[in-house]
């Protein structure tokens, strides 16, 4: 047995060489793309899983929160257990994980139990993410480490963008069913690349154990918060329930903050944070997801409900943003190599709220040509500011601390895309209630609703831009020595 494996690992050598590192890069993309996809992939198919379902718009909210908060609250714990268990070991535990909770939710056939298996499927996105950033690291010596998360980034992108194009066609010719089926086989050769080309790294620096009290507490806030934003218009802002949750948020998060202070061994280490860069690259991160992940939901509905296009048409309007994704996001990382990443994020926040300004222009009679300018911004800009907010994150803390280090910033990005969802989910409601009451027809009340919301998006994205410019420094990493062991 140990003279196969020596064989498999000298035969592996001649295949990759010296750049063993890219093949690498390669299968921890396979991953990446299928839990970037399901972040976009469900938006075009959520008006037909609605009418075949009976899903409430709450509940449908719930689809795609579901997934992007229980992937959020679950980040640390899954960057942790990459470095204590092993890299590679825990990205492919959640491969598998993620891939048999796909299976399950193209077959589900309640509200409860499509919303369920979401859930899990976060799970498994959870453990996988942080590890994918964690191996990269680890491969990449700090001269091609921009570059390599720039072609990261522009898979997450790329995937983020096409997820759209790929639900419209699969909902309308196939069945909404097959937006999840389509994840086994990717699931079934990304676990297969990975036993070929990933190399097992572990932190070994110091003892190490999970938070659970960390995990509870940061949990239950997140969820609190989630709930009482997305209920809110059902029960009423001033509830009994609405105001119980957003308490239990405020406890909840607080213990989280008091628990991590006093722990030992904390899942969230907050002297992270003392690096202004480290602190100004998850808050851009935070406030990209924030205004854009809500675009994402409410463009897919408003695009089928308000201006009647079929699924393949609504994700047809995507491509152009695909297009520049696939150009922009690996120059993105290699500027910011050169150049550091402190303008191009600022620059790129401050395009992201430029596209936001032109969607709040659409009304209830645009057309193809009237949507394209903001999303053409939004490929640019999206690119732009992700992978050299992820570069400058990943620079400011030691290779050795890279699963914590890029668990917190996947955790920002979906803990703002979650957030962000809940948000715009409460202003549209909001004012389409006003809108209805003062006697607009439904359409013109939505759109009112969609126009608000994608204004304090603008702001938040401005405020992202400001946040980077002023905290965001170029400085060296350590770069402390990783256990490897043979694959």
């Amino acid at each position: 047995m140990h003279i196969r494996a020596v064989f498999q690992k000298e035969q592996l050598g001649h295949i990759g060489g010296a750049h063993r590192r890219w093949w690498t890069l390669g299968a921890v993309a396979f991953g990446l793309f299928m839990i970037m996809l399901d972040n976009t992939v469900v938006n075009v198919a959520l008006p037909t899983i609605q009418r075949e379902l009976g899903l409430s718009l709450a509940e449908l909210e719930w689809v795609v929160t579901g997934y992007a908060l229980t992937f959020a609250a679950f980040m640390l714990t899954g960057g942790k257990l990459a470095d204590l268990l092993g890299r590679r070991r825990i990205f492919v535990a959640g491969l598998v994980v993620f891939t048999v909770a796909s299976l399950l939710c193209g077959l589900a056939d309640s509200p409860g139990l499509l919303i369920a298996w979401r859930i899990a499927q976060g799970v498994g996105a959870a453990m996988m993410n942080p590890a994918t950033l964690s191996i990269i690291a680890a491969a990449f010596p700090p001269n091609e480490r921009g570059r390599a998360i720039g072609l990261w980034a522009g898979v997450s992108a790329l995937a983020l963008a096409i997820g759209p194009l790929i639900g419209g066609l699969l909902t309308e010719h196939v069945g909404w069913g097959w937006i999840f089926f389509v994840n086994v086989p990717v699931g079934v050769v990304a676990i297969a690349a990975s036993y070929l080309f990933i190399d097992e790294t572990r932190d070994t620096s110091e003892v190490q154990r999970l938070d659970v009290p960390g995990l509870v507490t940061s949990g239950v806030g997140l969820f609190a918060l989630t709930y009482a934003l997305i209920q809110a218009n059902t029960y009423g802002w001033a509830s009994a329930r609405i105001l119980t949750a957003f308490a239990i948020a405020v406890v909840g998060l607080v213990a989280f903050v008091i628990i991590e202070m006093r722990s030992r061994v904390p899942m969230l280490d907050l002297s992270l944070f003392r690096n202004p860069t480290f602190s100004g690259a998850n808050t851009a991160m935070l406030l990209i997801a924030l205004a854009m992940f809500g675009v994402f939901f409410f463009v897919s509905l408003y695009m089928q409900q308000i201006l009647g296009y079929s699924p393949v048409k609504a994700g047809l309007v995507f491509v152009p943003m695909t297009v520049l994704i696939i150009l922009v996001a690996p120059q993105a990382g290699r500027f910011s190599d050169n150049l550091g990443a402190r303008w191009i994020v600022g620059a790129g926040l401050t395009l992201v709220s430029v596209s936001l300004v032109l969607f709040s222009r659409l009304g209830v009679a645009a057309t193809v040509t009237d949507i394209l300018p903001g999303l053409l911004f939004g490929g640019v800009c999206m690119d732009m500011s992700m992978a050299p907010t992820t570069a400058a994150a990943m620079a400011s803390v030691p290779v050795d601390k890279a699963g914590v280090g890029s668990a917190v910033l996947n955790s920002m990005r979906q803990v703002g895309g979650s957030i962000g969802i809940a948000v715009m989910g409460a202003i549209v409601a909001h004012v389409l209630s006003s809108s209805l009451a003062a006697g607009d027809p439904r359409p013109v009340a939505f759109v009112h609703g969609f126009q608000s919301s994608l204004r304090v998006a603008a702001a938040i994205a401005l405020a992202g831009a400001l946040t980077a410019v002023l905290l965001i420094r170029r400085i060296p990493s350590p770069e402390p020595r990783l256990a490897a062991e043979s694959p």
